[in-house]
């Protein structure tokens, strides 16, 4: 709907401010159910299901960056009217995308456990060689000589005490996908999970509706 000016200007009215805000608001809730469920489901299916080292290279990238980025990017890119030079990013989108990388990483460890849990085996290993680039990381091999993969992180059981040599009862992911680890009692990261999607849809949601907010009134300004 239009106003007339005296002057005989035609400027956009303020009539249906509430219908595009609804709007807005349910466009960017979906958006952000999206990113924030995709981070979190395809970060937990890759040990889950297993999926093959090729397609869990490429869905783990998905879960962890470019989702995540995408919370902050197309709302941004997405504005229309103001000029690039112009554009300001609301604070509110920090929050999905450090939530979704996150997500993607707890996910993941949420995921090997269930993985884990139904088709892990527990095994005697020997410790067969160790880096320490940052964290601990123990090549493995079982007792007949099997390579055991990934390697066994700091966090599952490669301490610093560890040495090459050293045998450790570990339990570990026959298909390859889940790490292995020495720890009998699973965490749970359901609370932990739930408060970051939580947390990355309604600030999504903010966050985008403000960008869509600032991108009309500047076009108010211009006409």
């Amino acid at each position: 709907m239009t106003n007339h000016t005296p002057g005989g200007t035609v400027r956009p009215g303020r009539v249906g401010t509430g219908a595009w805000w609804s709007t807005d608001v349910v466009r960017w809730l979906l958006f952000s159910l999206v990113c924030a469920g995709g981070s979190l489901a395809l970060s937990w299916l890759v040990p889950v299901v297993p999926l093959p080292a090729p397609v869990g290279g490429v869905t783990s990238l998905l879960a962890f960056l470019l989702l995540p980025l995408a919370t902050v990017l197309v709302p941004v890119f997405v504005l229309r009217r103001v000029p690039r030079k112009k554009r300001k990013l609301a604070w509110q989108l920090i929050v999905p995308l450090v939530a979704g990388v996150a997500m993607g990483l707890v996910g993941k460890i949420a995921g090997e456990q269930v993985a884990l849990a139904d088709r892990g085996r527990w095994a005697d290993a020997v410790v067969v060689g160790m880096e320490d680039s940052g964290s601990n990381e123990c090549d493995l091999r079982t007792a007949d000589g099997r390579e055991i993969s990934p390697a066994l992180l700091e966090g599952d059981g490669c301490d610093d005490w560890v040495t090459k040599g050293d045998e450790l009862r570990v339990r570990y992911d026959p298909e390859g996908v889940a790490g292995p680890t020495e720890d009998r009692n699973s965490s749970s990261y359901g609370g932990l999970l739930a408060s970051l999607f939580v947390a990355a849809v309604v600030m999504g949601t903010w966050g985008g509706v403000r960008q869509n907010k600032w991108d009309r009134e500047y076009d108010g300004r211009a006409n």
